[in-house]
């Protein structure tokens, strides 16, 4: 795929492994910045931080673990693992839970698993028909989310930033009172982004160029507001999916997304790879003409009001963008259902321009498996199978590797989700960026 324009601030890298805009540490001071003087210091410092992110990338990744396995899985040696442990303890980011009695010899373990019940992540998808904002703690649980139908291509990006700015204000305070410490905030956007900037470079369906998104969001939040990134939401979302996937064998696959615009981007070797609007391909039958100003683009054809378009009259309730994005698709999903031929007739069309498409990115890109979001996974049931037997039929041979395609189940809130991943992927990768906490006497000084 052809990549959007994009960089990186910070050294944190995302869950996924690569180099990602994170919650970073603070610029060095005191003792850190002695050490800077001690080449020797500095190493054994950044060594620490390394083996601390791995012990916490692993627990994340693999779930509780006793000290005795987390050592045999990452090769550090055992007293190693119990200073790291204690550590982590002492920073809030994991805790002790139950012995590990199953297939123990002798005296039973303690299992060590993620903690960080007072840090969070939050991640604010704006799409051309609505904002979400999510929260997640450190062991990717909703702490909060809330939902607004919004007509952003109606509005100046300032405008509509300034209705993102209001709902993440509501999302600071609820986690606030629940005593939580957000690390950061994900502005999570369909388009280009340039992660260095925080800017957007070219949103086609929001009518955007050039807007410095992250700026117009700390303005707004305020000077005590966590750190604001930029990401494109076909990227967000495919990360959620990744870390979402049953079984930890998920190490490829294409996540593709239906909105008004169309995106996609890939997981390969665990990693990754940056996305793009891959809807602008030209594989639309009837030439059509689109907002970015050619004609034929995949979106076209498959994007959501291509879809609505032909499921429903102008006048319907499902194109009103004051009424909530899932609302709308719950009451077409129901006509479908409930066997309305107009509806129905209007799927089966979609299910053979996305199949289209879905096989020339098989042909590029050779997943093994590829994931269906945005409006497409609400109507996975009614997708899925005609897009699996297309692309079966188009095996070249029978020992050819099966593509599986399946619809996501994280809902429409699953590019959000994968905003708040990356406000917390900082963490992940240096966990000595959250203090110690003092002890119990002088607890109040603990910022978390």
């Amino acid at each position: 795929m052809r990549p959007g324009q994009r960089g990186t601030t910070g050294t944190g890298a995302g869950p996924s492994g690569r180099t990602h805009p994170g919650a970073a540490p603070t610029p060095a001071t005191g003792a850190a910045a002695v050490m800077a003087g001690h080449p020797e210091a500095a190493d054994k410092a950044s060594l620490r931080r390394t083996n601390l992110g791995v012990l916490l990338r692993h627990l994340r990744d693999s779930g509780p673990q006793s000290r005795t396995h987390l050592s045999t899985a990452t090769g550090l040696p055992k007293a190693t693992v119990s200073v790291l442990v204690a550590d982590l303890i002492e920073r809030g980011l994991v805790r002790e839970g139950e012995l590990d009695r199953a297939g123990s010899i002798g005296r039973p373990h303690r299992m060590v698993e993620l903690d960080g019940r007072r840090i969070c992540g939050i991640g604010a998808e704006i799409g051309a028909d609505h904002i979400t904002v999510l929260a997640l703690d450190l062991r990717g649980t909703v702490v909060h989310e809330d939902r607004r139908a919004l007509d952003v291509p109606a509005l100046t990006a300032r405008a509509a930033l300034a209705e993102v700015a209001d709902l993440v204000a509501d999302g600071l305070s609820a986690v606030a009172e629940r005593e939580m410490h957000p690390i950061g905030v994900t502005l999570v956007t369909q388009g280009s982004v340039d992660a260095a900037s925080g800017s957007v470079v070219v949103a086609t369906n929001f009518g955007w160029r050039g807007v410095r998104a992250a700026q117009e969001l700390r303005v707004r939040l305020g000077r005590d507001a966590p750190p604001v990134l930029v990401e494109n939401d076909a990227e967000s979302g495919a990360l959620a999916e990744y870390l979402a996937a049953p079984g930890t064998d998920v190490r490829e696959l294409v996540y593709v997304t239906g909105g008004i615009g169309v995106g996609g981007a890939s997981i390969s070797g665990g990693k990754l790879l940056r996305g793009s609007e891959i809807g602008h391909m030209k594989l639309d039958r009837l030439d059509r003409p689109c907002p970015c100003g050619r004609t034929g683009c995949w979106e076209v054809a498959v994007g959501l009001q291509a879809f609505l378009d032909a499921a429903a009259d102008p006048t319907d309730r499902v194109h009103d963008l004051s009424v909530d994005l899932a609302e709308r698709l719950g009451d077409l999903l129901d006509r479908a259902d409930a066997g309305d031929p107009r509806t129905l007739a209007a799927l089966a069309g979609l299910a053979g321009d996305l199949a289209l498409g879905l096989s020339v990115l098989v042909d590029v890109l050779n997943p093994p498996r590829i994931v269906l979001g945005g409006y497409f996974a609400v109507f996975g049931r009614y997708l899925v199978e005609p897009a699996q037997q297309v692309l079966d039929e188009r095996r070249i041979a029978p020992t050819t590797e099966r593509v599986v395609v399946a619809a996501s189940t994280l809902g429409l809130s699953n590019a959000a989700r994968g905003g708040a991943l990356l406000a917390l992927a900082g963490i992940f990768q240096d966990p000595s960026a959250v203090p110690v906490r003092p002890a119990p006497e002088d607890s109040d000084a603990w910022p978390l």
